[in-house]
């Protein structure tokens, strides 16, 4: 039998400090952009916020006897900025697979290629001699007229890169299957905090985009199935007239749609029957575009309701192996886990018309896009699939700065992903799952990489001290917001957020400020405890006094961090009851707290309990009598 009847009595530890306003560190920099005007200390954006953007019209090819991507494209920037731009960053991801590139780790012989070749670049009419052999991921190009704030250039660019046969984040999936990604040149960001943005790509930071809109024609040899970030425009053009219906018959389904299976695509049934078929997409204020091709691959379609009050679906697709086990539910699944994170968390509809999810090997988001790799553990396999969903809101609805701030996405996404499946699988298995994929690696290990604060930059910490600088530790804050808050206010929060960021470029200190305002709260004691600090998990209950059937616990927090908590305690007759702390239980006094409660009867043992907060020592989080 549990009761929760009991109730804490008081919570601050004897001679505790008072909780201080306190201020959060903030790099010179991102001050700067503070006393500009472009952010403000409220959390919105500022009365002199601006972005730059771009109108991209791409026409890119894939030769499947060559592996060779080749393209060309216009690209209308425009200079919102008051600064007259005498130069443009380009950026390039895929020449990480040049030899000579820094990786952030060891790569095989399959990974390497020769890189970009840019074989015309012109600007506003103007040709440039460009050489693109010595570019790196990112390169200055030096304008021959600069660019004066409010007025647009306009790029004209014709390239060429082979596909790498090892694939990751994009290459070859098979030798007819191809995941064509970071496919095109484009003008990196040009932001208030940082100007441009000239962090080279290593291979394990993530990545920072403008948003901006874009047209693709993508070039396919008969029999090439195309899927893309964006809407596809010509599918009669393109598709045979059985199979164009059916795909437009699945944007209004309910049920999952066979569009082409694996004897359709053999025999040639499936693509118009001309030489080259020119697959036509389109978008919109977005942050990247990407698309995928096979003349193998299975397809499946259908579509789910994301926004009841307009009345809005959106099309789910995806391709796939016919040996892959767990993919012939992939359009079910990811069904679910559109409607889940529209109507539950974060509770806003998917704001994009398709979502596809290809077999590959990355295990990673795109815009309107996933990149899976295969298991044979349908639970682990849905698993990935709703993190990498849930990254449509953090980074591609938010337009955060991955590279610099990974927490800023993956530790939202790991939330997200933690919230559905205890929808999914029920609180308990959620929590044992999210205990041991996440917590366990960051807890059971000591070293100095992982006690790294989460602010670092992304681009300054070791594999393992990234990872959960990204992933948990962030997740973990975000939870003891929810748990503080509670549901409903919590929810009010981050809509909040994500109202005011939502394609903009928002930094942490936008995050934090805007908290701060919408719940009326200084909460910056609970920013430096999580975000600013080295702290880590670590409780012990060092003494209990009592006094009848008073009992005083006094708990030292060894770790620092500021977690909620469960007091369990166990009667003498057997029977348990459970007393929740919130993360506030630490607000006045971060070292130490003492709990006090009245019990009914006799207590036999109390244990500290932090559920997924898991204790670096629990063998000291217990007391018995």
């Amino acid at each position: 039998m549990k009761t929760t009847i009991f109730k804490v009595l008081a919570v601050l530890a004897i001679g505790s400090i008072q909780a201080q306003a306190q201020e959060l560190y903030m790099p010179r920099n991102i001050k700067a952009a503070y006393e500009k005007g472009t952010r403000a200390l409220d959390g919105k954006p500022g009365k002199n916020y601006w972005q730059n953007s771009g109108k991209y019209d791409m026409t890119i090819s894939v030769t499947p006897a060559t592996k060779v991507v080749a393209g060309t494209e216009t690209i209308v920037y425009t200079n919102n900025s008051p600064d007259t731009l005498k130069q443009v960053t380009m950026r390039f991801v895929n020449n990480i697979h040049k030899p000579e590139a820094p990786r952030s780790g060891y790569t095989s012989p399959d990974f390497l290629t020769s890189g970009l070749d840019i074989s015309n670049f012109v600007v506003d009419g103007e040709k440039y001699t460009v050489d693109s052999k010595n570019w790196g991921t990112v390169a200055d190009v030096k304008l021959k007229k600069a660019i004066a704030p409010g007025k647009s250039a306009s790029f004209e660019i014709s390239w060429s890169y082979p596909l790498s046969k090892q694939s990751g984040r994009e290459g070859q999936l098979d030798s007819t299957t191809y995941f064509v990604a970071y496919a095109f040149p484009r003008v990196s960001v040009y932001d208030d905090y940082n100007g441009w943005d000239k962090i080279p790509h290593t291979d394990r930071g993530e990545f920072y985009n403008d948003f901006n809109d874009y047209k693709l024609t993508v070039k396919a040899q008969k029999n090439y199935v195309v899927w893309a970030t964006g809407d596809l425009l010509n599918p009669d053009e393109v598709l045979q007239p059985a199979f164009a219906t059916k795909l437009k018959n699945s944007y209004l389904s309910d049920e999952v749609i066979s569009m082409a299976n694996a004897a359709e695509m053999k025999a040639g049934k499936v693509t118009l029957q001309q030489e080259w078929n020119s697959w036509k997409f389109s978008t919109k204020n977005i942050t990247d575009i990407t698309f995928a091709m096979s003349n193998v691959y299975v397809w499946d379609a259908g579509s789910v309701l994301v926004d009841s009050l307009k009345n809005r679906r959106a099309s789910v697709q995806s391709a796939y192996s016919a040996t892959a086990t767990d993919f012939p539910h992939a359009v079910k699944w990811t069904k679910e886990a559109l409607h889940w994170f529209s109507n539950n968390w974060p509770g806003v509809p998917y704001p994009f018309s398709k979502m596809t999810a290809v077999q590959g090997f990355a295990d990673m988001e795109y815009p309107m896009m996933i990149n899976d790799s295969t298991t044979p553990d349908n639970e682990f396999s849905q698993f990935v699939l709703n993190h990498e969903i849930a990254h449509t809101y953090f980074p591609f609805y938010m337009g955060t700065n991955e590279t610099r701030y990974a927490h800023m996405d993956e530790g939202w996404a790991t939330t997200l992903e933690y919230l559905i499946a205890q929808d999914q699988l029920g609180k308990e298995k959620a929590a044992e799952n999210y205990k041991n994929f996440r917590v366990k690696r960051w807890i059971n290990d000591p070293s100095t990489e992982q006690d790294q604060p989460i602010i670092s930059l992304s681009t300054q910490v070791s594999g393992a001290g990234y990872g959960n600088n990204a992933y948990v530790k962030p997740s973990l804050a975000y939870l003891g917001l929810k748990d503080m808050f509670g549901d409903v206010l919590f929810k009010k929060y981050l809509l909040g957020y994500m109202d005011r960021w939502n394609g903009k470029h928002p930094i942490p200190w936008d995050f934090f400020h805007t908290i701060n305002d919408v719940s009326g709260q200084d909460l910056n004691w609970y920013w430096n405890n999580w975000f600013f600090s080295n702290n880590y998990i670590d409780l012990v209950l060092t003494k209990v006094m009592i006094k009848g059937l008073s009992y005083t616990v006094s708990v030292n927090n060894v770790g620092g961090f500021a977690i909620p908590f469960d007091m369990k305690i166990t009667y003498t007759d057997g029977t348990t009851a459970v007393i929740h702390q919130q993360p506030q239980v630490w607000r006045a006094n971060q070292k130490a707290v003492t709990l006090q409660f009245n019990a009914k009867k006799t207590v036999s043992s109390i244990e500290l309990d932090g559920g997924i907060y898991m204790d670096a020592t629990p063998y000291n989080n217990r007391w018995s009598k």
